[in-house]
């Protein structure tokens, strides 16, 4: 039987309010760790994180490979531990954390993507959460769908109830949610490798992790990198965009929604922004969400968010014309099928031929040797 958590000691965070902040930085390799710093001031970090508290620094994996815009970049993690550490926050008390999925390995990850020599030279350790206990935790908030998906109990670290956490999301399209960053980011650290389970309701679950993480975290910041954002097909197939901006903010709903709009997006118009706007979880509309920083008045990347292979398939089998197949193919031991079919899609295919291509153009543009020298 799982093991079950109490309750953590601390205040549970309380984010309802009318109006948010969210601080956007112009940015370019030769003084991104400094505007790392200064983003970070401008959304008041000191103000949410305490130095009296473990922090999880929660990265962002999502392929196991290295790929332009896909994951946590090496000078993200960089410029935020940077400036924690000139602040006065302990190493000891900074844990870097990332999980699993089925086609995800964080420690092979962790190298690939540049994090190891990083959190090494810092004094800091890499702690996979396929590592650490996770128990099943009774979270009282009303939640939309996730209790559905698993009747058994939600399992979550054991680590994460009263420790405060620090999101390192990507600016990106993503076939599932739209768009992702710190609001889907979350995604892979409350949730065991069996979350595919909730991509059938993705933008229920995603409003669910926002009340999971108020009940669990004394507070919640994001550092997110648009140094390259993905364009397309994302997470994983993108096309990487030169679009130098770093953001930063309290609040997870109103990073997201100043990102989507950066993008091309309305941020009201993705279910899972709207519906945690009207939740009182954050603030999606840009009119209630103050600026500050460089000014991006009119900056619209206009992107397109587009469904990989893999992507449309498992849409097909959880809501289109395979439906009748979903339980068969995703539900039973059948299904080490579909991390086998993605894998030799995404790493097999993709990644050699069209994937290479774009990196090839990604190592010419200002940014390819700041990734070398990593």
């Amino acid at each position: 039987m799982p093991v079950v958590l109490d309750a953590p000691e601390t205040p549970a965070r309380d984010s309802r309010r009318t109006t948010a902040r969210v601080a956007v930085v112009r940015t370019r390799p030769e003084t991104v760790i400094d505007d790392y710093a200064r983003v970070m001031d401008l959304a008041g970090y000191r103000d949410v994180l305490s130095r009296d508290r473990d922090t999880l620094l929660k990265l962002n994996l999502s392929w196991t490979k290295y790929f332009p815009a896909c994951s946590s970049q090496p000078w993200q993690v960089d410029g935020v531990v940077t400036k924690m550490l000139a602040d006065g926050f302990n190493p000891a008390r900074l844990i870097p954390i990332e999980n699993k999925t089925v086609v995800t390995e964080p420690w092979e990850g962790c190298r690939n993507n540049r994090w190891e020599p990083v959190l090494k030279r810092h004094g800091l350790t890499f702690t996979p959460l396929t590592e650490v206990e996770w128990r099943v935790y009774p979270f009282k908030s009303p939640l939309l769908k996730l209790n559905h998906i698993f009747p058994e109990g939600i399992q979550i670290p054991a680590m994460y109830p009263g420790r405060q956490i620090l999101h390192l999301p990507t600016v990106k399209t993503h076939g599932h949610a739209v768009m992702t960053g710190s609001v889907k980011n979350s995604f892979g650290g409350l949730l065991r490798e069996v979350r595919h389970y909730a991509h059938k309701y993705m933008h229920e679950v995603l409003v669910d992790l926002l009340y999971m993480q108020q009940e669990l975290h004394p507070a919640i910041f994001t550092a997110m990198d648009g140094t390259i954002s993905g364009d397309g097909a994302g997470p994983r197939t993108m096309i990487p965009r030169v679009t130098n901006v770093l953001l930063a903010a309290s609040d997870s709903v109103a990073i997201d929604a100043i990102a989507a709009r950066l993008m091309g997006f309305d941020p009201l118009s993705i279910p899972f922004l709207r519906m945690a706007h009207e939740r009182g979880l954050g603030i999606a509309d840009p009119r209630d969400i103050e600026l500050v920083g460089d000014d991006i008045s009119g900056e619209n990347f206009g992107f397109t968010t587009r469904r990989s292979l893999v992507i449309w398939g498992d849409q097909m089998i959880r809501r289109g014309f395979l439906r009748p197949l979903e339980r068969l193919l995703l539900h039973s031991p059948l299904m080490v099928w579909a991390p086998f079919a993605s894998n030799l899609y995404h790493d097999g295919f993709w990644y050699p031929t069209v994937g290479r291509s774009r990196i090839r153009k990604f190592m010419r543009t200002e940014w390819g040797p700041l990734f070398r020298k990593y």
